[in-house]
């Protein structure tokens, strides 16, 4: 269903990709295009919920750019507050006033799972403040198994990953699109 779902809303994208983690890709997840959709947000997350319900969970974190939406409908569907952490020259951090008591229970909010980059960058900032990350919550799991908490997500993708050296787009001369938010340093 959620496959669907990014299908319907052009969200999984063909081509030559630079990811966030500075490693190259044939398929690229734009959830941004599903979550547009409030309807199909509710729909994608909503299959999340349900993995979820049984965890206890205090308050939902999600990395901008992509977790902030996420974390917004995960927190309302659980009827849980839903916060954002947020790069400052280059850190992620908790700014607009958001804070996370000693203690509580955390579930990461994302849109795609890849290496987890932006997810164990705000585990870090979550765990700077004495909270317990619960697990990971995303639309997608792009990790083939590499993420070391628990990872509940709508929909399992196997898009190829390559490094830079050994990418066979490269090798076609393929233009590389770089279609995230963050940096690549």
């Amino acid at each position: 269903m959620v496959l669907d779902l990014l299908k319907e809303s052009n969200a999984l994208l063909e081509g030559h990709f630079l990811l966030s983690s500075g490693k190259h890709s044939d398929r690229y997840v734009q959830c941004a295009k599903l979550l547009q959709y409030p309807d199909k947000a509710a729909k994608a997350l909503g299959l999340v919920v349900e993995k979820l319900r049984d965890l206890d969970i205090d308050i939902v974190v999600g990395p901008a750019m992509g977790g902030v939406i996420v974390a917004y409908e995960l927190g309302r569907q659980l009827g849980k507050p839903a916060i954002f952490t947020e790069r400052e020259d280059g850190e992620m951090k908790l700014k607009r006033g958001f804070h996370i008591e000693k203690g509580q229970r955390v579930l990461i909010a994302e849109d795609v799972v890849t290496t987890g980059k932006s997810a164990y960058e705000a585990i870090k900032v979550v765990e700077d403040y004495g909270g317990i990350v619960v697990g990971i919550g995303c639309i997608a799991d792009r990790s083939n198994g590499d993420i070391k908490y628990p990872l509940f997500a709508g929909t399992k993708l196997e898009i190829n990953t390559y490094e830079k050296e050994t990418c066979p787009l490269c090798k076609k001369n393929l233009p590389i699109v770089k279609p995230g938010s963050r940096k690549i340093l």
